[in-house]
């Protein structure tokens, strides 16, 4: 979604043209012309916008991007950056490098890939009856051994080709993060026993307590996936820092 920046009132003379660009850009986040996670004009259209050069509009952009404003993506655009709240319980992960910082080898079995159109799905991400979605089954291995089934369900209009990835050497994270910047997240957790065919795809018996973790994304203002995500307890565990410990922190043992 683009926004349309108006000009209203003379740029002052004495800053350089790429200062005053960002100032614009500045004041039009601030006032919440441009939100959270929306996609901001492409240097051409600041090009024309503001009859100044490319390299100008390139500078705004770049300086914008180190100072935090923005953040840019290649062959996708430029958004206002999201920040990170510090009452966030838990970040949103990719979970091959989550298994591969633990020292493990990372595999990914598709157990499912098509299109879905659940009422209650589509419910959960604002869609049109007529609207399906992309839906994938994803059992994650760590040295081979299941830690976690992803149910995840992915709105066509925002992610069109998920179905022609391969999530074999692609993780949905990957690819959903490539289209645009996180814009919110909802994630509820919730202690779950696995039906059969769960307790079969992650080897483990129907009375192994496990791990439901309901999480939700928002990107460019829609709700980008829906994941239902089964984790057996004693095989994985979900986990995050609110806010920023003192050095000496880094000592202590983990919880």
């Amino acid at each position: 979604m683009s926004c349309q920046l108006t000009v209203s009132g003379a740029m002052p003379e004495p800053l350089p043209q790429y200062q005053r660009l960002k100032a614009y850009i500045t004041e039009a986040i601030l006032a919440g012309e441009l939100k959270p996670g929306q996609r901001i004009p492409s240097e051409l259209d600041l090009v024309k916008r503001f009859e100044v050069s490319r390299m100008t509009a390139t500078r705004a952009l770049k300086e914008l991007e180190q100072d935090g404003v923005i953040s840019r993506m290649q062959g996708v655009g430029s958004f206002v950056s999201v920040k990170k709240t510090e009452s966030a319980l838990f970040e949103i992960n990719n979970i091959s490098d989550s298994v591969r910082r633990g020292g493990q080898a990372y595999f990914c079995q598709v157990i499912s890939l098509g299109l879905g159109s659940d009422p209650a799905i589509q419910d959960m991400m604002g869609l049109p009856r007529h609207q399906p979605y992309a839906r994938s089954g994803l059992l994650h291995h760590a040295d081979g051994v299941p830690v976690q089934f992803e149910d995840r369900y992915a709105n066509l209009a925002f992610a069109p080709d998920y179905l022609a990835q391969d999530f074999t050497k692609v993780t949905p994270y990957d690819h959903l993060m490539s289209l645009g910047p996180l814009q919110a997240a909802e994630q509820v957790f919730e202690a779950a026993r696995p039906d059969a065919e769960m307790a079969r795809l992650l080897r483990v018996k129907v009375s192994e307590p496990c791990i439901l973790l309901r999480r939700r994304t928002w990107s460019l203002n829609l709700v980008a996936s829906v994941a239902l995500i089964t984790a057996p307890s004693s095989r994985y565990r979900f986990g995050g820092t609110s806010g920023t410990p003192p050095d000496w922190a880094a000592v202590l043992p983990r919880l």
